[in-house]
């Protein structure tokens, strides 16, 4: 089950329950939009724009908190793309503006990576659908510590730099 981190009128920012780079290698958070939504396109101009500010503020956040990202960067990712496999639940075939449901993927990319699909400077690799609840299992989630600072720190920009209401953190 995802944990989520903070809630606000322009979306969420969790910890995703499948873990695709571990913490240690620039860590991963999923931030979605204020509503479910198949594509971004489905988005009014004003929840883009403020979901837009919510993923700026959640990646800045990363950056200036997260010590495995000193001297780092991060990749965004609009996902959503294995919800339409023929294996997810429900298996058999899908259709996107049904079963496809729009999130962003934060990954942070370190200079030292250790894992070999997270080397710096090259893209990320995932594997297929049908294995990647065995290949995340490798990866440790953020620590309560490090959610605890980023939440804190994306409260703090969204008031101040991107002047949206304050956010509530969830109980």
């Amino acid at each position: 089950m995802p944990r989520p981190l903070l809630v606000h009128a322009s979306g969420s920012v969790c910890l995703p329950a499948k873990v695709l780079c571990d913490r240690a290698d620039g860590g991963h958070l999923v931030v979605n939009p204020p509503r479910p939504v198949w594509d971004r396109t489905a988005l009014d101009p004003n929840e883009l724009a403020a979901w837009s500010l919510l993923v700026a503020a959640a990646g800045q956040a990363m950056l200036e908190t997260l010590p495995a990202l000193r001297d780092g960067c991060l990749n965004y990712w609009d996902a959503g793309n294995w919800s339409l496999n023929d294996l997810a639940a429900p298996t058999g075939p899908k259709q996107p503006r049904r079963d496809r449901c729009l999130h962003l993927h934060l990954f942070g990319r370190s200079r030292r990576a250790r894992h070999p699909d997270w080397a710096w400077g090259e893209s990320p690799r995932f594997p297929a659908f049908a294995e990647s609840d065995r290949w995340s299992a490798q990866f440790a989630p953020l620590s309560d510590d490090e959610c605890d600072a980023i939440a804190g720190r994306i409260a703090h920009l969204l008031a101040t730099r991107h002047c949206l209401a304050t956010p509530r953190r969830p109980a």
